[in-house]
């Protein structure tokens, strides 16, 4: 007889939740932003810009998807928006995967 496994609601959400920081991490422009994120303690667009050589514009629809994943957030002050990571999830993937990109802590 074989047995079935089953999940409850509660674990479907938790994994799909999880799939989604995955699915956002999942491009090497969205991964690079979040490392260096982490590694300057957030930054504005025209900072990463200047670091990634990406047109503004490209960057900015990685930022969305990264907000919307809930992945970062962005602090507005005056005119400009400093980004940080704010997913202890996200920190844990990309610490876990390139280790070697980010300073010791």
């Amino acid at each position: 007889m074989s047995e079935t496994m089953t999940m409850t609601e509660k674990q479907k959400k938790i994994l799909e939740s999880k799939a989604e920081i995955l699915k956002a991490l999942a491009h090497p422009v969205r991964l690079c932003i979040v490392r260096n994120l982490l590694e300057t303690g957030g930054c504005n667009v025209t900072k990463m810009q200047s670091c990634l050589s990406l047109p503004q514009s490209t960057i900015s629809q990685h930022l969305g998807k990264l907000k919307a994943s809930g992945i970062i957030e962005g602090r507005r002050s005056g005119t400009e928006i400093t980004y940080s990571v704010i997913d202890n999830d996200a920190i844990t993937v990309v610490k876990g995967l390139i280790p070697e990109l980010l300073p010791n802590e």
